[in-house]
């Protein structure tokens, strides 16, 4: 592999959480990379990410690309620690997100070399999150028919084991400061 090259692969998933796939988030039950990480990824500012979709708004379809409510924004930076949305040093419009579909579309309206090398990686992520989810489905519906045939006694062992394969519960936070 050439040094070139090998500058311009992303790591799919790093240790520090960086990586292409806890980019992908879930919002309105789609999975969704916002504006700010594609442009991070490709190489790009934000603003001119959106500046290329404006001008090729009739390649992005409601179902490849949607803003954010300000709900949804406020939920993002509180769950992430980003800057407010207003205000000195945050964004001055609400963010977009692509679903799967935009992120490929966006290679046409990004033509560098990093872009299709991006979203080559980004389009491997998002496989590979429907293979796990697949893997999900399938385990639950293993446990469901397990779960038929064995009687009452293993009843709190099934509880256990659907417990452990739903999300975690959020943590209570305590209020910081003095008392």
């Amino acid at each position: 592999m050439s040094r070139m090259s090998s500058k311009l692969l992303i790591p799919i998933s790093r240790p520090a959480g960086a990586g292409i796939e806890r980019r992908i988030q879930i919002l309105r039950g789609r999975k969704v990379m916002l504006d700010a990480d594609l442009a991070e990824l490709y190489g790009v500012s934000t603003k001119n990410l959106n500046k290329a979709v404006k001008r090729n708004r009739d390649r992005f379809p409601a179902d490849f690309i949607f803003r954010l409510t300000r709900e949804e924004a406020r939920g993002l930076r509180f769950h992430s620690g980003t800057s407010n949305v207003s205000g000195r040093g945050g964004r001055t419009y609400l963010p977009y997100a692509f679903t799967e579909y935009g992120v490929a579309m966006l290679s046409s309206v990004l033509r560098s070399r990093r872009a299709i090398r991006v979203n080559i990686v980004i389009m491997r992520a998002f496989g590979r999150l429907r293979e796990i989810l697949a893997a999900h489905k399938d385990l639950a519906r293993r446990l469901d028919e397990l779960e038929e045939r064995y009687d009452a006694r293993f009843k709190a062992v099934f509880e256990a084991i659907r417990k452990l394969m739903g999300p975690p519960p959020d943590p209570v936070r305590r209020q910081i400061g003095f008392r």
